[in-house]
């Protein structure tokens, strides 16, 4: 082995190790200085090489001061976490090995099937051998699962969808509310099934799937000679965290014959805090569940997974080997590439394995449990303070609330909340998003870091009081 990679790789993890080490010190986010953004846009190709010291200055002193600030625990902004320290520690052995993970075998494909597994374990879903695989995210997780779905509805119409397309059959029809997140109306549109035919459904107050509304949306399509065959309910809305009634929605989509399809991207972890796991009741009757091991659990991204009731849906829709040629060593489950989109796949199951195996089951669930239970205690400190508005309930570990001083009519609440975002990140002591709920501007903190604590918390509602109070100055100012 070269030495100077020795020395360069030893170099490297002292400065991963002190950057972690320093992370709650540093301000979480600050924008980039002009110069130091242009430099590393106009970036030039360079003739000759570096060598590895050099290479990993450039890294230290031009890169990792600019962080994204999710691996801050005053970081509630989106859905990102911080990295599990042994995920960042099985992603460099993962790097140095560089299989395709498509098939074959060796470790890392064997890993991969443990591992899926494991993630059904953990969320109690039911796990068919072959059931499921990583992908790169939720995205491509939904990708995966709704052509399954579409495969089987056109198969049940009489067609072959792989062999003939959709030209000529009547429209497939999905439910969703409108608190579906996006990837599932670019799956529908990638797919060839049109987002006119993805049907937003009415949710209740709370943001609950309508079981009512779906019914009779069912019954409108049906007669009107269009095809039913899928339903997307969420195990934590994007917006607000919250969990659709799965076992009322599972009855439904048995009756009716719909694929019962679950986006549990953020969200789907939560069932291991027995505070919220009742509302999962229902999960493991769904078709398929695609959820991020990049999100709550920590790995580092990209990590999805795409699970299945039935691992040869699967395998119908995506496999292009004919069957007398299938591999079927390893139990006859052929290559991932027969499951997925993917032909030549990265070795993401190192890292999986890692982040779960350094915690162990029970580990994992306390991390979870104490995110929705930091969520909770912010929920109720928003409703105590007269400034503050809490716009719906905490069911997971996302709490949607707004700016909302006394003397403000609705109009400059809106302008305000919809500006507060940005001042808030542009401080540096904390980062929370913005987003819109029932028409309303909110803020949105969604907590995934075990390392969060109360004061992190009481922080978020100083800082959002603060620059609150600061924009409405500014705007007195300007008047």
């Amino acid at each position: 082995m070269n030495d100077d990679f020795r020395t360069a790789a030893r170099a490297t993890a002292q400065l991963v190790a002190d950057y972690l080490d320093e992370l709650p010190s540093r301000p979480v986010w600050q924008p980039m200085d002009p110069a130091e953004r242009s430099a590393l846009l106009e970036l030039t190709l360079p003739e000759d090489g570096v060598g590895f010291e050099e290479l990993l200055k450039t890294v230290e002193r031009t890169i990792m001061p600019h962080p994204m600030g999710n691996g801050n625990p005053r970081f509630f902004g989106w859905v990102n976490s911080a990295p599990q320290p042994a995920g960042v520690l099985a992603t460099l052995a993962a790097s140095a090995m560089n299989p395709s993970s498509a098939g074959g075998d060796h470790a890392d494909v064997h890993l991969e099937r443990a591992v899926v597994r494991w993630i059904a374990e953990l969320v109690g879903f039911p796990h068919p051998a072959g059931g499921g695989l990583l992908t790169s995210g939720t995205s491509m997780a939904t990708i995966v699962c709704l052509a399954a779905a579409r495969d089987r509805a056109a198969r049940n119409a009489g067609r072959d969808v792989r062999q003939d397309g959709l030209a000529g059959m009547p429209p497939l029809v999905g439910y969703v509310t409108g608190e579906a997140h996006s990837c599932v109306r670019k799956a529908a549109e990638l797919l060839g099934l049109g987002s006119k035919h993805l049907r937003v459904v009415e949710a209740d107050a709370e943001g609950h799937l309508r079981l009512d509304s779906l019914e009779a949306a069912i019954a409108e399509d049906r007669a009107a000679g269009r095809l039913p065959f899928l339903v997307v309910a969420s195990a934590g809305t994007v917006g607000t965290g919250a969990v659709d009634p799965f076992e009322p929605i599972a009855d439904l989509a048995a009756r009716e014959g719909l694929w019962f399809h679950v986006d549990g991207a953020y969200g789907a972890f939560g069932v291991l805090d027995p505070q919220i796991a009742h509302r999962y009741a229902g999960l493991e009757r769904a078709d398929s569940l695609a959820l991020d091991p990049h999100k709550w659990l920590g790995v580092p991204v990209d990590c999805g997974c795409a699970l299945v009731r039935d691992a040869q849906e699967l395998r119908g829709t995506f496999s292009l080997v004919p069957s007398y040629l299938r591999d079927e060593d390893a139990g006859g489950l052929g290559w991932f590439s027969e499951y997925g989109t993917e032909q030549t796949r990265p070795f993401r199951s190192l890292k999986v394995w890692a982040s779960i195996a350094h915690r162990g089951r029970s580990g994992v669930a306390r991390d979870i449990a104490h995110c929705t239970g930091q969520a909770r205690r912010l929920g109720v400190w928003v409703e105590q303070d007269p400034e503050l508005e809490l716009l719906a309930p905490v069911e997971t570990s996302i709490v949607a609330f707004r700016y909302r001083p006394a003397g403000l009519d609705e109009e400059a609440v809106q302008r305000l909340n919809s500006l507060l975002p940005v001042a808030v990140q542009q401080r540096g002591r904390v980062f929370v998003t913005g987003a819109v709920y029932r028409g309303q501007e909110m803020l949105r903190a969604c907590l995934l870091n075990a390392a969060t604590t109360d004061a992190d918390l009481r922080l978020l509602l100083d800082e959002v009081k603060s620059a609150g109070a600061e924009l409405l100055d500014r705007g007195r100012t300007s008047m």
